[in-house]
Formats: structure tokens, C-alpha cells, sequence
């Protein structure tokens, strides 16, 4: 895959190298990096507002708590003590 050029401001230049340079990483893959994660974010809000839309159709709840006997209870968790 051919490189290309992106222009953007020094600053914004700079915070992106140092992101990469804590990531480990060089710029090039950073942004590929950013990238992917940015498409990932945007597939699963698409997904999420496509069930909520699905489970906002009316009879739906009762339904899937028909089929597969509700939600679990939550169950409440002590936080850790010290020793």
C-alpha cells in the first residue's frame, strides 16, 4: 500500500507523536491503529442503537423473558478488605 501525505497543524503533529512514542509505536502505526479502533467504535454504535431499537418494539421484553427466563439477578459483590 502506497504513503501519503496528511497535512495538519505542528501541535497536533506533536500529540500524536507522543502518543505513538508511548504506545511504542511508530506515527504510521498509530494512526492505523486509531483508525481501526475509530471504525470499531463506529460499527458498534450502530449495532447498539440497532438493538435498541429491536428490544424497544413493544413485546419484545416479555418475549425473550418468555423464552430464556429473564435477566439474571445482579448480584451484589463485597469490595475487597485489606488484610
Amino acid at each position: 500500500m502506497a504513503d501519503t501525505t496528511v497535512k495538519i497543524d505542528d501541535t497536533t503533529r506533536d500529540r500524536l507523536k507522543a502518543l505513538a512514542d508511548s504506545a511504542g509505536m511508530s506515527m504510521k502505526d498509530y494512526l492505523a491503529q486509531v483508525a481501526a479502533e475509530k471504525e470499531q467504535e463506529r460499527l458498534q454504535d450502530t449495532a447498539t442503537a440497532a438493538f435498541r431499537r429491536a428490544i424497544s418494539a413493544p413485546g419484545i421484553i416479555d418475549r425473550f423473558d418468555a423464552d430464556f427466563g429473564g435477566l439474571p439477578s445482579v448480584t451484589k459483590h463485597e469490595p475487597p478488605r485489606a488484610a
